[in-house]
């Protein structure tokens, strides 16, 4: 972001903020900006995010982590999992200054134990497990009296993990994560499970569909994935900061274009905000709507709520559902039941920004906030054929509620 950009019609750029949110873009061969066909989804999932000065002695025996919740997690589900840590170490460098790299510890080193049910009667009635007592990961074990071990020390592994001295790590952001492996299961191998497919999913099929573009529209091609969805998107590189507005602004103008220009090219364009979406529960389907119910490995879900939590309207699905009988893939429609308030996502926020239609839309998914989640293998090909044919094709608006795919 702060370089001086010289952009060139036809070729394809990206740009990062806070090493966590990307924005890439294909311009078209005229070197125009006629407006933006943006498809959105988020980096982060419901993690436990480890604090500063972290490591905590316990019962002289173990020496635990001391963490906090990031996001809407299903607590009880990252008990008794092999956990690691990952993110970023800031270092003192040469002459005084600062470096941030990237840290990812490829192993088993962590585990939040459950208690034994003989002393916890209460484990399998509603139990109501409490962040500060249940829910602290163990890093490893004291050293005995009079031993030669040391205590183990979580900045000591960050700081080799990155090659630096221990005594030159000056603060750190990093996150437990679930190590256990994705699968493919069921009786016709139906199901994918793993950790973070909310929304890692839909960031990929976006990915894909840009890659595998057969075509190329006239309008400007934006693959976007932002952070700190899980809480509010209130920040610099999430969908409430100005990342996309800054970006598509000097895409732009450093196309020539005008301040007008950039707000006519605005009004021109559409955004996919891509966020997984709830299948319909196996065991629990009363907690569905009664008619919009989305299944796994029927194809892409289209999210509609009152209350704007999803920016889908009757324009945007309309639009939406054309691209998909254009790219020959099966939509399904998702609302809460009238009587639970759902969650929300980026797609409304994003356009509190840049005032352009939106659609909300996801692939169906059990455990969505789970360590482990599960979808359908089907609905990936389909969200990656969709936003192929997305970015091969030019939307044009021919006026307020008229538009076709060219």
């Amino acid at each position: 972001e702060r370089d001086v950009w010289h952009l060139t019609g036809g070729e394809s750029y990206y740009v990062t903020r806070n090493d966590s949110s990307i924005i890439a873009f294909r311009l078209p061969a005229s070197g125009v900006c006629r407006g933006w066909q943006i498809m959105a989804s988020h980096s982060d999932s419901p993690v436990f995010k480890v604090k500063e000065h972290p490591e905590v002695e316990a019962e002289g025996a173990y020496v635990k982590l001391n963490v906090e919740k990031y996001g809407g997690m299903i607590l009880s589900t990252w008990l008794d999992r092999p956990l690691s840590v990952a993110g970023r170490i800031l270092i003192r460098g040469e002459e005084g200054g600062l470096e941030s790299r990237l840290v990812h510890i490829d192993r088993d080193l962590l585990l939040i134990p459950n208690l034994a049910p003989h002393m916890n009667p209460e484990i399998n009635s509603g139990y109501k497990y409490n962040l500060k007592t249940d829910l602290v990961p163990v890093l490893g074990a004291l050293p005995a009296a009079g031993s030669d071990g040391a205590k183990p020390s979580l900045s000591a592994f960050l700081a080799a993990e990155a090659g630096a001295d221990p005594a030159s790590v000056v603060s750190a952001d990093v996150y437990l994560y679930n190590r256990q492996k994705g699968t493919v299961w069921g009786a016709d191998n139906e199901f994918l499970s793993s950790a973070k497919l909310d929304d890692l999913e839909c960031a990929y099929g976006s990915l894909m569909g840009i890659l595998n573009a057969s075509g190329q529209s006239e309008k400007v091609a934006v693959h976007c994935v932002l952070d700190n969805e899980e809480v509010g998107s209130e920040t610099k590189q999430g969908a409430a900061g100005t990342f996309l507005k800054d970006t598509l602004k000097r895409i732009c103008l450093c196309l020539g274009g005008s301040e007008e220009d950039y707000l006519r090219a605005v009004a021109d364009s559409f955004l996919i905000s891509a966020d997984n979406a709830h299948a319909v529960h196996p065991n629990r389907g009363d907690i569905a709507d009664s008619v919009n119910r989305p299944k796994m490995n029927r194809g892409v879900v289209i999210k509609f709520s009152g209350n704007q939590k999803y920016s889908s309207d009757a324009v945007s699905a309309a639009v939406l559902k054309m691209l998909c009988e254009k790219a020959e893939v099966p939509v399904q429609i998702y609302t809460n039941r009238s009587d639970i308030a759902g969650g929300s996502t980026l797609g409304n926020i994003s356009t509190s920004q840049v005032s352009v239609n939106s659609v909300d839309i996801g692939l169906p998914q059990l455990a969505m906030h789970s360590a482990y989640e599960t979808a359908g293998v089907k609905d990936i090909t389909y969200l990656t054929e969709m936003a192929a044919a997305f970015f091969s094709s030019t939307l044009e608006v021919d006026g307020d509620g008229r538009y076709h795919w060219k």
